[in-house]
């Protein structure tokens, strides 16, 4: 069994509405410095990586996972367990 972590983010110039309302929220807090926030989703899917292809994770996530129109997405390597 190994793990593949893909991970989700809008794309750079879609608005991302939660990663500015986590700016606003900055200076509530007394933080300073952080001008900028994008907020994604991270999925980890364990995967039999004998029966799995690199392809096929592409597929899922392409299809799945993201929304191509207005999401990036990054398939990072295999954690053997």
């Amino acid at each position: 069994m190994a793990r593949v972590v893909v991970n989700v983010m809008p794309k750079a110039e879609i608005l991302d509405p939660q990663g500015q309302a986590v700016v606003r929220a900055l200076g509530r807090i007394g933080v300073s410095g952080i001008s900028d926030v994008r907020q994604g989703k991270r999925f980890e899917l364990e995967i039999d990586d004998s029966a799995v292809s690199a392809a096929d994770l592409e597929k899922v996530a392409a299809t799945l996972l993201a929304n191509t129109v207005i999401e990036d997405y990054e398939v990072v390597g295999l954690e053997v367990q």
